[in-house]
């Protein structure tokens, strides 16, 4: 099941919207929470109310074997707790390297690419 957009409306406050936008991207709650907040409060109120009102009628309820997929493929998670998880923190620490060196692959593969000649001529090809 690919990850989708849904209204957590079991963990959510009010409708469910910051926890099924705080799902969506692997964050907490309440640093989701915190930005809605913050952006209501630093001028955009109406702009954030709407918002969060579209998402409540736009987004779809999530469906309880939703959450418990997404969970079980995640290797780690922003801020949990990892001994509840049965996880150790070396173990985390191990997983989060592995993923840092996933990431510094990727990017070394996307420098080599952009410094190339390739580049530049698929660059030349795309302006044309």
């Amino acid at each position: 099941m690919s990850r989708a957009l849904y209204r957590d409306t079991l963990n959510g406050k009010v409708s469910g919207v910051c926890a099924g936008l705080a799902n969506y991207f692997g964050l907490e709650v309440w640093i989701v929470r915190i930005l809605f907040i913050s952006a209501a409060v630093l001028g955009g109120l109406f702009l954030v109310l709407l918002a969060y009102v579209a998402m409540t009628f736009m987004l779809d309820k999530q469906p309880r074997e939703y959450a418990q997929s997404v969970k079980e493929k995640q290797d780690h998670v922003l801020k949990s707790k990892p001994w509840q998880k049965g996880q150790t923190p070396a173990d985390l620490i191990d997983t989060l390297a592995g993923d840092f060196d996933k990431m510094e692959s990727q990017l070394r593969n996307i420098e080599a690419y952009v410094t190339s000649e390739a580049f530049k001529v698929d660059r030349e090809f795309s302006k044309l």
